[in-house]
């Protein structure tokens, strides 16, 4: 045998003999429409009706988007920007724009108008996809955007609103006469596909360019049983914006476990959520604590139920042990905490109790993080970058790594995402229990050091809102002249509540060591939140400054 043969055959025999198929977003929407083609798509649209329609319909709308946008000169790379709230339109971009190679950037239409100019003009989007419900943020800052040609606006020709921007054009009316058949574009499994930016509440916001790949893997990991477990059987409903980190996956993780999937569109107000939750049949919601929190006070005034819903995910936020306790007693509903953020493509870990734990010890796990899923891998480190090994129970700054985890930002060379060793810097800060699950403590810009000993804000959040007569708490870090920081709270009482600062201050004493305790506490309408649906601490630190006492002072 010669040399060469001998090489050949060397090579042939330390490869494996499978298929070698890219993973590609566009496989997602022919799978859902070959496997589960009559699978429903329930959108409250902006304009007000239900609309419902199937996966073997999205999938050929998609198509008939992605041969317009090719018509338009739309090439594989650019950047087409989208403002929109979640609905069957919507979901069709995020396979049209990448199934010609080209990459989504999904806008929060709650950022500041600089802020909002700043990401599209980074991204050098070339196209808008709006809504009419966000179309007049652009009109707000058309004069700001450098790059983009035209604006798409996703409506029909009845509907299409009167606007002062240029070169505009009504979604449905561009897709007449597309081709339902038009040949997806062959892409790398590592090529570019969605880019979001973080809600940038310490500087400009930057950007997270996911790739294919990375959000195939992602949508496996979220359908697993260790994850959200969705399948064929459920009703998801996300609630979670598709804006927000990417719609939490659920754009790509609905359609390849074939859920129906239910979309309410940009009307929050509770009666219209609970109305889908029941009528739609929904066993399976997404949303941030602020949104599950409001709907126990509808569940509340109104006597109501929450027919099939069997599970909610939650994140963005700790959400207090006193409504996972509450949904699960009185309505048979589990919650579940996932933690991740926009650079980890949303979540990376779920809280699961195991089975044969007492009741307590299911809501202790239930009120913690979770555990990665496999993809993903997280670990605490001390401040010389040094693993805290999870028997210790010492808290520490979280990273993060995985197969959908980012490297970088996007053009932002001077802020590495990561550390020398490879693991994503997440800014939060937690510990990691023998069990393995993760509990978070606080973001490093939020955390309260006090006389040399860390206090969580989330603890003590969580603690004040557990009390019967408050819907929500935060807490903030105010200078003390002998502890350097000391803990400030401020509750929203529940309506009709006269409770008092002093009240909450002694249910908080029963629950929290002593040296934790506030210096007081402030009552407010509403705390502010950020456009993520996170308690924007920045605004609260503003709204209350601290006076020459030393303690908060602010509009009450």
């Amino acid at each position: 045998m010669t040399q060469g043969s001998t090489s050949a055959k060397s090579k042939f025999l330390s490869l494996g003999l499978m298929q070698q198929r890219q993973l590609t977003i566009s496989s997602i929407i022919d799978y859902a429409a070959q496997v589960f083609g009559d699978a429903e798509v329930i959108s409250r649209t902006i304009e007000g009706p239900i609309h419902r329609y199937t996966y073997r319909d999205c999938a050929r709308r998609a198509r008939q988007f992605a041969h317009t946008l090719d018509r338009l000169g739309l090439k594989p790379g650019d950047r087409v920007g989208g403002a929109s709230w979640n609905h069957y339109r919507y979901l069709e971009t995020f396979y049209g724009v990448t199934g010609i190679g080209a990459i989504l950037h999904t806008i929060n239409p709650r950022l500041f108008t600089e802020q909002l100019a700043y990401t599209v003009n980074h991204a050098e989007d070339r196209f808008i996809i709006a809504d009419a419900a966000c179309l007049p943020i652009f009109e707000a800052c058309r004069d700001l955007l450098k790059g983009v040609e035209a604006y798409i606006v996703l409506t029909d020709a009845a509907a299409m609103p009167n606007t002062g921007l240029q070169n505009v054009y009504c979604y449905d009316e561009i897709l007449q006469g597309a081709d339902e058949q038009f040949p997806w574009r062959e892409v790398d499994e590592w090529t570019g596909s969605a880019l979001c930016y973080t809600s940038g509440t310490t500087g400009d916001p930057k950007g997270v360019l996911y790739s294919h790949r990375s959000c195939v893997l992602n949508a496996y990991a979220f359908n697993t049983p260790n994850g959200v477990g969705v399948g064929f059987k459920d009703a998801l409903m996300p609630v979670v914006p598709f804006f927000h980190g990417n719609g939490w996956g659920i754009p790509f993780a609905g359609p390849m476990a074939g859920a129906n999937l239910v979309l309410p569109g940009c009307d929050m107000e509770m009666g219209k959520l609970h109305e889908l939750i029941v009528g739609e049949d929904v066993t399976v919601a997404l949303a941030v604590p602020t949104v599950w929190l409001s709907m126990l006070e509808h569940l509340r005034q109104t006597g109501s139920n929450l027919g099939r819903l069997a599970k909610i995910v939650t994140g963005g936020a700790a959400p207090p042990r006193a409504m996972i306790s509450e949904y699960e007693s009185d309505y048979g509903v589990t919650i579940s905490h996932a933690w991740g953020m926009t650079e980890t493509s949303a979540a990376t870990t779920y809280s699961h109790p195991p089975n044969g734990v007492s009741e307590k010890a299911a809501l202790d796990i239930r009120a913690t993080q979770g555990r990665p899923v496999y993809g993903s891998e997280i670990r605490v480190v001390d401040d010389a970058d040094k693993p805290i090994v999870p028997e210790f129970g010492t808290p520490g700054e979280i990273r993060a790594r995985g197969y959908w985890v980012a490297s970088d930002y996007y053009k932002t060379p001077d802020k590495p995402a990561v550390d020398a060793n490879g693991w994503l810097i997440t800014g939060d800060i937690g510990l990691i229990g023998s069990d393995g699950n993760l509990r978070l403590t606080d973001r490093t810009k939020d955390v309260i050091k006090s006389g040399g000993e860390w206090i969580s804000s989330i603890d003590l959040e969580n603690a004040a809102a557990g009390h019967p007569d408050i819907v929500e708490a935060a807490v903030i870090a105010v200078p003390h002249e002998r502890w350097q920081e000391r803990p400030f709270l401020i509750v929203v009482r529940r309506q009709g509540s006269d409770v008092t600062a002093g009240d909450v201050l002694t249910w908080l004493s029963e629950r929290v060591a002593k040296w934790w305790l506030p210096e007081d506490a402030v009552f407010i309408n509403e705390i502010p939140h950020t456009g993520t649906g996170k308690i924007d601490k920045v605004a609260l630190r503003k709204q209350f400054a601290v006076g020459k006492s030393g303690f908060a002072t602010g509009e009450t």
